[in-house]
């Protein structure tokens, strides 16, 4: 496929030197989902699910057309295949969990019909991969798809995906380059925007995310685009300009989670605690995911209402009971939730075998956090260090080093990132923004 002459594929390579170290910010499960699979030239692929979510309810609908085709056509390979990776997509926006046994069933079936060269299998088992943090699994099936099709873009999305998480940034950094040298659609604009935010630089993450936002050819690539859009507006202490993106994406899909969350945020930013809580609400309703529940439950504390941050905290823990019996890995809210409101020494645990298994900025930084909490601020700063090695603009993760760096009486460095943290984004957190302004003035108090 040409490019058209104005629109050149971003140069993922940055114009200066990067300094070694862990990285990430947290997406979730995994970043993006298959992107879509080129069409053969008899025209033999069908697309896989965008790597943006779609409406919950178009997504049923999605799922239940596929399931029908299965039954007409029970030996097609690439029917199965679609149904697996649609699935995935389904469980990653409703934290529907059978429905990733389900997805496993379905892409087990297709590969049995066809057990090589199975493109769309191969692509739908790195994203079911990817999404349950099952990173080394997911790299093997990306590297099967490039096998199989090297001029497949959504193949190097899985295996950029998986190399980002497993802390294997400038790999990741090639595979997005290569995705968007064969394809620069929505898909691959939008891990482009990715690594520039990984790296810092915001503006160049907010142009190539505009681009993803043009390129977007469904209602759910537009929605992913424009809760990013919301996302980096916000990280960069503009919550006006958040709002506004949220907005755009909800009149599209008004019940998308993803940007219920970022409304949710650029109202609590902007002072109107009511409407926050009640877009929280509405996408826990969607999805009770993790991040929305502990977004939730902090806005509730920082306003005082005890009883109802609990009751979002207690959900928290039945699903952290849920996951230690499934052995699932633990995500980055899981850990921060344990580190603030359990035991950190858990926490710690936690943190210990995420990083083992996934080395990447996010799970550093969770990891920074609970040893802090657990007293144990050596390592914890060494942890910090490698959260922020790459220069990503966060301001949670310059709070928590800047904590840390406080416990050790390294004031001046504390109040360095505790500024930084505050001028990225004034209002990073419910609760640690107003602790970073408190920590400031007792540094100054006592110089």
């Amino acid at each position: 496929m040409h490019r058209p002459e104005d629109e050149p594929a971003p140069s993922i390579r940055r114009r200066r030197p990067l300094r070694n170290g862990a990285i990430t910010i947290a997406l979730g499960v995994a970043m993006f989902t298959a992107g879509a699979v080129a069409a053969s030239p008899a025209g033999v692929n069908r697309a896989a699910e965008s790597s943006a979510s779609a409406a919950p309810g178009v997504q049923v609908r999605g799922v239940e057309a596929l399931r029908e085709r299965v039954r007409r056509l029970p030996a097609d390979p690439v029917s199965w295949a679609d149904l697996g990776t649609a699935l995935v997509q389904q469980a990653r926006t409703t934290a529907d969990q059978s429905a990733y046994t389900q997805a496993e069933a379905a892409l087990r079936r297709s590969l049995a019909l066809q057990p090589a060269e199975n493109l769309h299998a191969e692509i739908g088992m790195g994203a079911l991969a990817a999404a349950r943090h099952e990173f080394h699994d997911a790299l093997t099936w990306a590297r099967k798809a490039i096998v199989t099709s090297p001029a497949t873009p959504a193949a190097y999305g899985i295996l950029a995906d998986a190399l980002t998480q497993l802390g294997q940034y400038e790999d990741s950094y090639t595979a997005v380059q290569t995705m968007a040298d064969l394809r620069p659609d929505s898909s691959s604009l939008a891990r482009a925007s990715y690594t520039f935010e990984l790296r810092g630089d915001t503006l160049q993450a907010k142009a190539v995310m505009g681009r993803a936002l043009r390129a977007a050819g469904t209602p759910g690539e537009r929605a992913f685009a424009h809760t990013h859009l919301s996302s980096l507006a916000l990280e960069s202490g503009d919550p006006a300009t958040a709002l506004r993106e949220a907005r755009r994406g909800l009149a599209e899909a008004p019940q998308d989670p993803g940007l219920l969350e970022a409304r949710a945020k650029a109202h609590a930013a902007l002072g109107q605690p009511g409407q926050a809580v009640a877009d929280y609400t509405a996408a826990i309703a969607v999805a009770p995911l993790p991040q929305y529940l502990l977004g939730l439950g902090e806005l509730q504390q920082s306003l005082g209402h005890r009883a109802d941050s609990e009751s979002q905290y207690a959900v928290l823990r039945a699903q952290e009971k849920i996951r230690r019996a499934e052995g699932a890995p633990a995500d980055v809210d899981a850990i921060l939730f344990e580190a603030d409101h359990g035991a950190p020494r858990q926490a710690v645990a936690m943190a210990e075998a995420a990083v083992s298994e996934r080395p990447f900025i996010a799970v550093h930084d969770a990891y920074a956090w609970a040893l802090h909490r657990a007293g144990r601020d050596e390592e914890a700063l060494a942890q910090a260090d490698k959260a922020l090695a790459l220069g990503t603009r966060s301001a949670l993760f310059l709070f928590h080093r800047g904590t840390i760096r406080q416990s050790l009486g390294n004031t001046a460095d504390a109040r360095r990132d505790l500024e930084r943290a505050l001028a990225t984004d004034p209002y990073f957190h419910p609760v640690h923004a107003s602790a970073a302004r408190t920590s400031i003035r007792r540094i100054d108090d006592a110089s």
